[in-house]
């Protein structure tokens, strides 16, 4: 079972997250669980305050080491203390994934203008959810626990679910459809209402790098590209030297005509 410990001065902001929809079903199945960890409980004075003003001057205040250096004590030991911050390792569906092998993950939630630059000694990894700054962490520490939590064993219904999903794949997810099979004048495509299976996965996977390359095109660097979506992508007007930047296999030898056998007259017998 993983367990999350998130470290923050506003538990009740990651509250709805551990205890609702299908996170809260897994906890209450022992699949994983979630604890919320007050910061204030580990200052030093009889006013619960954790932060002071920054050396140097300016504005804000820092949320002190000693404070996040004895609430992280109170804990068993992490797989990986992960401080939340806009300088960090981008979080990514790899990092995911790799985070969802652990057994135990701490998460230092900032406040203000965030901890004391020496917290960075006490953590294994600094994650950022991307290039803009929030009032706080609790909201990137969500997201954490969603994106890992969905892929431990279990958690989700369907156990495959998760695999063809975006950035699972290194792309972007096919399109979905369901009823009405026609809105608004516009119609599920009919590969999907035929029934044949195999023309369903090459459908989705044909619109998967049709997405993938109009709106996230360096993400075919990182994607396992096969000959057939090479084949695929020089279709969609990609260059030979651009499938040579995303290291592409070669496309597919074209396949052989068969010839047809001549037929041989009969002879009638005399």
């Amino acid at each position: 079972m993983l367990t999350f410990s998130f470290l923050t001065l506003f538990p009740e902001l990651l509250a709805p997250f551990a205890n609702e929809a299908i996170i809260g079903k897994a906890r209450e199945r022992g699949l994983l669980d979630v604890n919320l960890v007050q910061l204030r409980d580990f200052s030093d004075n009889r006013h619960h305050k954790v932060d002071d003003t920054p050396y140097g001057g300016g504005a804000g205040m820092v949320i002190r080491v000693d404070v996040a250096e004895r609430a992280l004590a109170s804990l068993p030991p992490a797989d990986e203390i992960i401080l939340l911050t806009p300088a960090g390792q981008p979080f990514t569906q790899a990092v995911a994934e790799e985070l969802a092998q652990k057994q135990h993950l701490a998460l230092l939630c900032g406040r203000y203008e965030g901890f004391d630059a020496r917290t960075e000694g006490l953590v294994t990894r600094e994650l950022s959810i991307g290039d803009f700054v929030m009032m706080g962490g609790e909201a990137a520490a969500a997201c954490v626990l969603e994106a890992v939590a969905r892929l431990l064993p279990g958690v989700l219904g369907d156990p495959n679910s998760h695999r063809a999903d975006s950035f699972s794949s290194g792309l972007l997810d096919y399109p979905e459809y369901t009823r009405p099979p026609e809105w608004q004048g516009v119609g599920v495509p009919e590969v999907l209402r035929g029934g044949n299976h195999g023309a369903v996965a090459a459908w989705r996977r044909e619109q998967a790098l049709t997405r993938t390359l109009a709106r996230r095109s360096e993400l075919l660097a990182g994607a396992e590209l096969t000959p057939q979506d090479t084949l695929t992508l020089l279709g969609l007007g990609v260059t030979p030297e651009g499938l040579q930047l995303w290291n592409a296999p070669p496309p597919p030898p074209p396949k052989r005509a068969r010839r047809k056998k001549k037929s041989v007259p009969e002879v009638e017998s005399g």
